[in-house]
Order: C-alpha cells, then structure tokens, then sequence
C-alpha cells in the first residue's frame, strides 16, 4: 500500500511531517537527501520532522542507498515506511457470505475468515457478528485490539462516502441510510475492549478496483473493474482515485436499461442485473430443473464444467458486453477487468463478442479486457488500503502525531 502517486508538499508553506512521509511512502525520495531536494527544506529541518516520525514508529532506516558522487564515501541510508507498527481490520460483505481479514499497512493479510452472513438479517445483527470475527481474527494474527489503526468494510451496494452510510441499495434491505461506521466501531469495542476505531465503508467494486488497478496496473490511468456475482457493479480509478460520482453511485451499471421486461430487486422492470447477473443466471437454471440460489452456486456449476450454466453464463456477457461497449466509449480505459462469481471463460467470451463488435475501433484499440489477479481477496485488500491512504494522507498525520505526544 503504498501512497497515492503525483501529491506534492502543500502550497504556500513549509512541507511537514505528512508531506515527508508521502514522499518516503510513494518512493519519490526516500533519503535524507533527497527528501530535502523535494521539499527544500534544511538538513536540519528534515531532520526534525523525521524524528517525529520515527518516534511514532511509523518509519524505519532501510538498506543503504548506491553511492551517487564519483568521489566515493559512504552509502545513503534509506528511509521506508514501517507497516509492522499497526494493523488494519477489513471485511467483505456480500447478499450471503461474507469474509474479514487482519492485515498490515502494507497489505499483507495476517489472518483470514470467511463464512455465511446474510445481509438481509439486518445491520445490527451483521455488524455484529463482523465484530465477533474481528475479535478471534486478531488474536489468531497475534495482535492486540490496540494494534488496530483503523476498520475497512466493503458492501454491495453504493455509498455515500462522506457519511459512510448506503444509499437506496437494492441488495441490502433495512441497511438504507443506516450508521455503519458507528455499530461496527461499537460492535469491535464489544468483542475486544479496545476504544473505537475509525471505520471506512465504501461500495465493493469500487474496493476491488482499487485494490486491482495498485496492485497489477498501478500505470493505469483509467482503470475499470465490472464485478458480476448476485448483481452487477463497477468500480472506476481514475489517476489513482476511486471515481464515486456527486454521492456514490458511480459504476452501478447492473441499474441500466437493456430494453426487457425483467423484474429487477430494485423495484424496475428492464434493469441490466435482472437479466445478466449472477442472480439472474441462477434464477434461470432454478427454473430449468437446476437448482442454484445465487451467483456462488452459479460459479460452483461452472467449475464443474456444467454445460447449462455454460451457456446461460456465455449469454449473460454478451449482453453486459453490449452495456460495457457504451461504458468503454465513454471513459476510454485502458483496463477492464470482469471479477465475481461469472468471470469465467463462457462469460469473458460473451463480453467480447458484444464489446469489440458494438464499440468504435478507436475505444478498444488500446484496451485490455482482463480477467481478477486478486481474486476473492481483492475487496479486502482495497479496503484496507483506503484505510492506510486516510489516516496516512499528509493533511491527517501531524494531528495524529500530536495526538501521539511526539
């Protein structure tokens, strides 16, 4: 997890202990040296707001750097950021299973879990038990409840992230508007005895993309996930950013017309998940005589070579494909990536039937159409790399290093 590439010391002053800490986290200078050509600083200067950051434990001295006069001398120390000095907490929820993960703030996963969890049960009850896992995960990680910087959920529908709270999700019954961050602040506090914890939510694709796009194409300019499991969803990144839209609901694309008579969870008739998804796909062999009661049960047929799903699944992309031919004229990315339950062969092969014969030869002629390189973990991942990239975000850490005493 590294720091969000191209942000600079802030305007009209001095660059602080944030700011050198970006610098060292993004790798644009990460020697005393260097640190003072970046910002301007003094050698002295530099070397006070390091101390703080060491005395925080945040940053550590690494190898030597290589040699850069001709003259010789000694080697420059280098400067990394410390991930083994806190831990972060994240969980993935879907419509009926749900996975939570301890993680450094490099993110690396410690411990894992994953199990049922039925988000029609409600938010008290989910967030609960979330918690419950939260605190046996930490101590299978060997970590304390005081280690914990900071809480990541993913969930399948769209967020406002100014509050953490969903908005209208078609999937996600009795959570509409509801107080995320405060029942699974509390909810940890309950099964550990820690204080709260900041909690960060955000919609599950918009995780994975992030996740995705850092970890396999990081040079990505536009980067675009689609995540087909019970529903439909896309995250967008764009210069290294989650694109949300005025209030979260960028990427619900399961929510776009395709011209049918399909009934769709959110109350429309016509809707791209009613037809394409996950749900759909295993509502239509249910009726065939196979039973299948969501996109996981969908993804086990296909494992096992099962030529109906095979053929329902084909279909399916194929009429994604054709909503993802508008998606690509209209952003240009460079990546698309089709993750979830569906994104197998059959799937893939529609989506690109429809993509490349209904987008202009302009829109596709640089574009990868790629398949998850993180798999089921990559909305964990996501998540707890949001929460790094916020309480570590230059304008966050001289009030958390007060905090600290140092």
């Amino acid at each position: 997890m590294t720091g969000r590439p191209g942000r600079t010391a802030r305007a009209g002053g001095q660059a602080g202990a944030g700011e050198l800490l970006e610098l060292v986290r993004s790798g644009r200078a990460v020697t005393r040296g260097a640190l003072q050509q970046a910002t301007g600083l003094s050698r002295a200067t530099v070397g006070q707001r390091l101390d703080r950051l060491f005395r925080a434990g945040w940053l550590r001295e690494g190898a030597g750097g290589p040699v850069d006069s001709p003259l010789g001398g000694r080697p420059s120390i280098t400067l990394e950021f410390d991930g083994s000095h806190a831990v972060v907490l994240a969980g993935d929820l879907d419509t009926r299973h749900a996975r939570a993960a301890v993680l450094t703030l490099t993110g690396e996963i410690l411990a894992e879990h994953s199990g049922t969890l039925v988000v029609e049960d409600g938010p008290e009850a989910v967030l609960g038990e979330l918690g419950r896992w939260f605190g046996a995960l930490l101590e299978k990680a060997g970590h304390a409840a005081a280690d914990v910087c900071g809480i990541g959920l993913a969930v399948p529908g769209p967020v406002d992230s100014a509050t953490g709270r969903v908005v209208q999700p078609p999937m996600m019954p009795g959570w509409d508007g509801y107080d995320i961050r405060g029942r699974l602040s509390r909810a940890f506090t309950e099964h550990t005895g820690a204080g709260p914890a900041p909690v960060l939510v955000d919609n599950d694709a918009n995780l994975m993309a992030y996740a995705e796009q850092r970890a396999g194409h990081p040079d990505c300019a536009a980067f675009v996930l689609v995540k087909v499991s019970t529903g439909i969803g896309a995250g967008v990144v764009v210069d290294g950013a989650i694109y949300r839209g005025v209030d979260g609901g960028a990427g619900d694309i399961g929510h776009i017309r395709v011209g049918t008579d399909a009934l769709c969870r959110c109350g429309a008739h016509g809707c791209l998940a009613a037809v394409a998804s996950g749900g759909a796909v295993a509502r239509r062999l249910t009726e065939s005589g196979v039973p299948a009661a969501s996109g996981a049960d969908v993804r086990d047929l296909l494992a096992a070579g099962h030529p109906g799903a095979a053929a329902l699944a084909r279909e399916a992309g194929r009429q994604v494909g054709d909503v993802l031919a508008t998606v690509v004229t209209l952003l240009n990315p460079g990546v698309l990536m089709i993750a979830g339950d569906l994104a197998g062969t059959p799937f893939l092969t529609g989506v690109r039937e429809l993509l490349y014969q209904r987008a202009l030869p302009r829109s596709t002629a640089h574009l990868d159409v790629v398949t998850s390189r993180l798999g089921e973990r990559a909305a964990l991942i996501g998540a707890g790399a949001l929460v790094v990239e916020h309480l570590y975000a230059p304008e966050r850490v001289e009030e958390r290093l007060l905090a600290l005493g140092v």
